[in-house]
């Protein structure tokens, strides 16, 4: 089936009152018990639930496999196409049936979920967007970062680390970011740490900015990594950093130091790698 295909009307007669909803759910940094009341509630009576790996084992192991699809990555370690996930939503919701499609975070920060409503909107599907908790802010908060500080950071810039390939260039001026002054944030940004690090140093930020790694936050097993600018890339290796995991540069990365020995978040499985 073509992208004009998933797009066209139905032609078998029926109406816009037989089509299902697409409800557009982001399911937090990974925690159950951050999941908002909505999306809980969503994920439990819908029909089908399309999910990446992003929502973590917690949330995935409480629905059901009968009516989870798995829309990132497949067998033989290849990503799910966006162009097939958009087409299967269409599917779904001209079946019928009340479909969720489950992000980490929010759907509309990193999370392709913009480019699901246009898609939605084009079809003539009913859908609805239910906002999460974004990773970008909870990932540095319960390893106990604030994004801003009145006393460090009076601006927070999110970036993600990992562009469409198909662009020619990045579109994002890190040059910009090291003169700004404030907290940089970069989700998705493990595998080319030593490439930005690299550019915000040649933009002039200094090689002791502080930098922390949050790897699978809220998670049962969290870690957490901090350096410079300078180290942080030996210290990624280390510590054998993966995905998913968040990059907070900036001087509220070292606030984590003066907090750490009283927080309770250390204690649930997260500490430092």
């Amino acid at each position: 089936m073509s992208e004009g295909d998933a797009a066209a009307p139905p032609s078998d007669g029926r109406t816009d009152d037989d089509l299902g909803t697409v409800y557009l759910v982001g399911s937090g940094p990974g925690d159950p018990d951050l999941l908002t009341v909505k999306a809980a509630d969503l994920i439990e009576s819908a029909d089908v639930v399309l999910h990446d790996k992003l929502p973590g084992p917690e949330i995935l192991g409480r629905i059901p496999e009968a009516k989870r699809e798995d829309v990132g990555k497949r067998a033989g370690g290849e990503w799910t196409p966006q162009e097939y996930t958009n087409r299967r939503l269409v599917e779904l919701a001209r079946e019928g049936k009340s479909v969720v499609r489950l992000k980490g975070g929010d759907p509309f920060v990193f999370g392709r979920g913009g480019e699901e409503a246009e898609h939605l909107a084009e079809a003539g599907i009913p859908f609805e967007v239910v906002p999460g908790v974004t990773s970008a802010i909870a990932g540095p908060a319960v390893a106990g970062i604030p994004v801003t500080h009145r006393d460090h950071a009076s601006s927070v810039s999110f970036v993600t680390g990992h562009e469409d390939p198909t662009k020619e260039e990045s579109a994002v001026d890190w040059e910009a970011l090291a003169a700004t002054g404030g907290t940089v944030v970069v989700l998705m940004g493990v595998g080319k740490l030593p490439a930005y690090t690299a550019e915000l140093r040649d933009a002039g930020l200094g090689g002791d900015t502080p930098v922390a790694l949050v790897e699978r936050a809220t998670w049962a097993d969290m870690r957490v990594a901090t350096g410079t600018l300078d180290t942080i890339v030996e210290v990624r290796d280390e510590a054998g950093i993966e995905p998913p995991a968040i990059t907070v540069i900036g001087d509220v990365a070292a606030t984590r130091d003066r907090v750490v020995e009283f927080l309770r978040n250390e204690g649930e499985g997260g500490g430092d790698a």
